[in-house]
């Protein structure tokens, strides 16, 4: 019904409807158009389109209710049913040409469905793409209204935005259900806190993400969960969801220091090889250390997890152990206590050590996220904050096409390391 000429009006950009007009309007006609609607200046060529826009949506309005009855308006020698005209609703439509009224035909029955413009559409433009890239990157939706009033004279409340950028909430529950691929040699998992409204109350949310390596070397995000704070027992969840979406195999993953992090992982991957932050776990250290002596304490901490190799490590702890245990055992303790954690990325050669030694990766991703969500103090639901994290996601994850820095060397280092396991993959 929206087809004029071949054309499917709605679709169409400001520029592309005044090209449309122009087009098929003769030169006599568009005299008369200026004449009619006064033209003087560019502002009421664009006064003009609109009302012409106006006008021919209209009209293919009552061409639709014309077909739905089986009858022209008055026709009434044609009427074969008894269903029939009964009046008109006013509705505001958004377009790319500003914002116009229209009338929609009724009918008796209550059955008649627009096409051209659908009972609960609210815009026929591509203003929504608009809406939902402002609010991809960070824009708050009295920000968005407030700048679609300045730049298009629309007058579109938080309301309206907020159900605009709802519409994307079933494409980013089908992104978060997606098939996952079968093996990925290395993982990231973190999470980012956010204050949520629920139940009148304000309260502190974890967004767990899972940032994932695959056999081609290239970083994709593979899904985002809301939950209540960070417990080892919603990472059972999120590890749970990833092997029902297609995942049977972790070769490696770079995790923080969460109590029973590991042990949820093991409980779905039990052979994944489990390395934790050390970049955490040095800031973790230094928090128990006076500042007069942290310099100095960083120093030789460095040796530790810049050695060589493992022996070489554990030699270094023992000095670093021998001279500031008893001043900062708390400091230490975590070192010894998680050594078999810790020190998992010497067993590898250079290449892989620099990828999983620290959540590097996730923390990039995350301070991004933030970035886009620092004007957001308080999101209203899970709902909210789902699709913004989700949206911002699928910005950053844009840049994400390249493999990953010697990935051919080290697919070949893992496929030594892991033969029977990545090798049926290859």
């Amino acid at each position: 019904m929206c087809i004029f000429l071949g054309i499917d009006i709605i679709k169409l950009s400001f520029k592309e409807v005044c090209t449309f007009y122009m087009g098929i309007l003769s030169k006599d006609q568009i005299r008369q158009m200026i004449k009619h609607y006064g033209i003087k200046d560019a502002k009421d060529i664009h006064e003009a389109l609109k009302d012409m826009f106006s006008e021919t949506i209209q009209e293919m309005l009552e061409a639709e209710l014309d077909e739905h009855l089986g009858y022209s308006k008055y026709d009434y020698k044609n009427k074969e049913t008894t269903n029939s005209r009964n009046g008109k609703r006013s509705k505001k439509i958004l377009s790319d040409l500003g914002e116009f009224e229209i009338e929609v035909p009724r009918d008796r029955d209550g059955d008649f469905e627009p096409v051209v413009v659908k009972n609960h559409q609210r815009s026929v433009s591509g203003i929504e793409d608009q809406v939902i890239g402002m609010y991809a990157k960070g824009m708050t939706t009295r920000d968005i209204a407030a700048q679609l009033e300045k730049i298009y004279g629309i007058d579109a409340s938080p309301t309206l935005i907020s159900k605009i950028t709802d519409k994307i909430l079933p494409l980013a529950q089908e992104w978060q259900n997606r098939p996952l691929e079968p093996i990925y040699p290395i993982i990231f998992m973190d999470a980012i806190h956010y204050k949520v409204r629920q139940d009148g109350k304000v309260i502190c949310k974890a967004a767990y993400a899972v940032i994932g390596v695959n056999i081609e070397g290239k970083k994709d995000v593979l899904g985002l969960w809301i939950g209540e704070n960070e417990t080892a027992k919603y990472w059972l969840q999120v590890l749970n969801d990833l092997k029902n979406r297609g995942v049977k195999d972790i070769l490696i993953a770079s995790i923080d220091g969460l109590n029973g992090f590991s042990d949820a992982i093991r409980a779905v991957f039990p052979n994944t090889d489990i390395q934790r932050c050390i970049v955490h776990q040095i800031r973790n250290s230094l928090s128990y250390v006076s500042y007069k002596d942290r310099k100095a304490f960083a120093k030789e901490l460095k040796e530790v997890y810049s050695a060589i190799n493992e022996q070489t490590a554990l030699i270094e702890l023992e000095k670093l152990e021998e001279k500031w245990g008893e001043k900062y055992y708390i400091s230490l303790k975590s070192w010894r206590n998680n050594w078999d954690e810790l020190s998992a990325y010497f067993k590898y050669p250079d290449e892989i050590r620099k990828i999983i030694y620290t959540t590097n990766s996730m923390e990039s991703y995350n301070r991004q996220l933030r970035k886009v969500t620092k004007s957001k103090s308080i999101f209203p639901s899970d709902d909210s904050l789902f699709k913004s994290l989700y949206l911002a996601t699928a910005d950053i994850t844009q840049k994400w096409c390249t493999k990953l820095r010697d990935w051919h060397l080290i697919l070949a280092q893992l496929s030594i390391y892991f033969e029977d396991r990545i090798n049926p993959y290859l």
